[in-house]
Formats: C-alpha cells, structure tokens, sequence
C-alpha cells in the first residue's frame, strides 16, 4: 500500500497516472474480447505478452505528445487530448471514460 501498487504490478507503470490508465483499461479489453470484436494488432511473436499494459503505456505517450499547456477546462484543449486517444483507442465512449481518468492524474 505504501509503495502505491500491488507487488504483481508490472514495472513499466511506474507512475499514478499510468497505474490508473492500466487499470481502467483492463475491464475494457476483456469486455470487447468477450465480444469477438478483437483482431490481432501485430504479427504473432512480436507484440507483449500484457496487451492491457502495451496499451496504457501507448496512450500515456500518445497524452504527453499532445496535451496542451493549461488544457483542464478549456474545452478546445481538452479535445486535442480526447482526439490523441480516440487515435489509439478508436471508441468514443472508451474515449470519454478514459479522459476522465487523465483529467483526475496531475501528472498530465
């Protein structure tokens, strides 16, 4: 509890913000995989093993790229934000959820 992350947490989420991404994301992907709407992202042998974990750190990059200075409340800046995740995400309502979440990190 003290350290902020469970002790299977992998390493590469090494901040809160990163930590809440992956998190939010991991009842998502199991849902749209339940679905059948999941196709292969990358060749067999070449992607990671945690696809929930490829992806948070995809959108933690894709944010810090692309947000804006002063972008809490500003409703045009807050769409470059939700714009740099629909381009990873591809779902609106995902889209939303997860700019509720970033919104919440003060790290971004």
């Amino acid at each position: 509890v003290e350290a902020g992350r469970w002790d299977d947490t992998p390493e590469k989420l090494d901040t809160p913000g990163r930590r809440a991404i992956y998190s939010n994301l991991q009842q998502w992907i199991s849902s749209r995989d339940a679905r059948g709407v999941r196709e292969p992202d990358v060749p067999y042998g070449t992607g990671s093993d945690d696809e929930v974990l490829e992806l948070a750190l995809r959108i933690d990059e894709s944010v810090r790229k692309s947000r804006p200075d002063a972008w809490r409340g500003v409703p045009a800046r807050e769409q470059v934000i939700k714009k740099a995740l629909y381009d990873v995400l591809q779902e609106v309502a995902e889209v939303e959820r997860i700019f509720l979440v970033i919104k919440a990190q003060r790290e971004y």
